[in-house]
């Protein structure tokens, strides 16, 4: 893949990500709501406390930007891109599963499908090697 569209794609998760870390963490219940989703009031702190982590991701995505805008050497944001589908997988699976669990609405999908995606995008990138040669 090429170079302007991998910082496109850190671009664009990182500030994704951390937009509404940001968001969680100080607004949940605006949050959620143009999310599309519920939760109940005595959850709202739980749901901050899960934007500082939706935060850290996106500024680790904005980190592997700054790695591939300053060519940095490859392993570097190749260890980003690994730890960052770590946690995503993670993300998509709890969240599907409590879906199907009936734990969590249908509107959580997206989340999932976000996250999932950046997952799959991230195995292609980090098994064809497109850092090494961005």
């Amino acid at each position: 893949m090429n170079r302007s569209l991998l910082l496109i794609y850190q671009w664009a998760t990182g500030l994704s990500d951390s937009l509404t870390g940001i968001l969680l963490y100080v607004a949940p219940a605006f949050t959620l709501r143009m999310m599309g989703v519920h939760a109940p009031a005595d959850a709202m702190p739980y749901i901050g406390y899960i934007g500082a982590f939706v935060l850290t991701t996106g500024l680790a995505c904005l980190y592997g930007a700054y790695l591939l805008h300053v060519r940095a050497c490859p392993e570097r944001i190749e260890t980003v891109w690994l730890l960052t589908a770590f946690s995503r997988a993670a993300v998509a699976i709890y969240i599907a599963q409590a879906i199907t669990a009936g734990t969590l609405e249908n509107a959580w999908i997206s989340v999932a499908l976000f996250d999932g995606a950046c997952v799959l995008v991230q195995a292609i990138g980090l098994s064809r090697r497109w850092l090494k040669h961005a």
